[in-house]
């Protein structure tokens, strides 16, 4: 089991990786809240030689679920340059928010947009769905939405990807969340293990260092155990090496 740290992108990655005990990371390939191309990487080589696998994040503001054109269009187009930005660096996959719709638009309406997006996407590197904190007309928030969605692009190839934080944002029970979201998607390829610095059902996406949260940190760990994926910690740096060390040792892995 690999377990690793979200790392700037503009540091060097790979020895960031290695000097925190990561077995693998993951990055943004350029501003995670900007709309822009991702720049092409002077270490594009060196990372795709790496024998520390990477995974990219995709922008924040990526909303192929929305009914508003100026928003969908720049969505589908922006997964796709990171798609391309990501297999450039050999990256293992590229991870993706839900997004969500607005009260007036229906979610199936959000669904069937999310399925052409799939459909148009041309990638040989996989796209991870990652269930997220807030919203109340979130495409990927509560699991019985996630089912819903996943009725309609489950079977494009997409994988999954378990974040704690969010789900625990959510209101979703934590202890019973790896069986249920196994029993919706039938995998999960990725884990973002990360304490919530706020209450469960908060709505509020913010990290907290495992242990330093709100979250039990064995729950933590038995999620891990089970889920039996890659695990990124998206924690703060400054106790991030204390994170990586706490699950190898919860997993047997010291």
């Amino acid at each position: 089991m690999l377990v690793g740290s979200h790392l700037r992108s503009d540091s060097d990655p790979i020895a960031a990786a290695v000097a925190e005990g990561a077995d693998c990371f993951q990055m943004f390939l350029g501003d995670p809240q900007s709309w822009k191309k991702p720049p092409p990487r002077e270490d594009a080589e060196a990372l795709r030689a790496s024998p520390v696998p990477v995974y990219v994040h995709a922008p924040y503001p990526i909303n192929v679920a929305s009914a508003n054109n100026k928003i969908r269009i720049p969505s589908r187009k922006i997964l796709q340059q990171t798609c391309e930005a990501a297999a450039d660096i050999g990256a293992r996959a590229v991870i993706v928010h839900g997004g969500h719709v607005t009260a007036d638009d229906s979610a199936e309406e959000g669904f069937k947009r999310w399925a052409k997006a799939m459909d148009q996407l041309e990638t040989d590197v996989p796209v991870y769905l990652e269930n997220t904190a807030g919203g109340d007309h979130a495409m990927a928030r509560h699991f019985d939405t996630i089912g819903r969605l996943w009725d309609h692009i489950g079977d494009s190839g997409i994988g999954f990807c378990l974040d704690t934080c969010h789900a625990h944002a959510a209101g979703e029970e934590l202890a019973s969340s790896v069986e249920r979201i196994l029993a919706i998607t039938g995998r999960i390829d990725l884990v973002h293990c990360n304490d919530s610095r706020d209450e469960a059902g908060s709505g509020r996406d913010r990290h907290a260092n495992l242990g330093h949260g709100t979250i039990d940190p064995d729950i933590l760990v038995e999620i891990v155990k089970r889920a039996d994926a890659p695990v990124i910690c998206e924690t703060s740096e400054a106790h991030r090496m204390d994170d990586i060390q706490l699950l190898k040792t919860g997993l047997g892995l010291t």
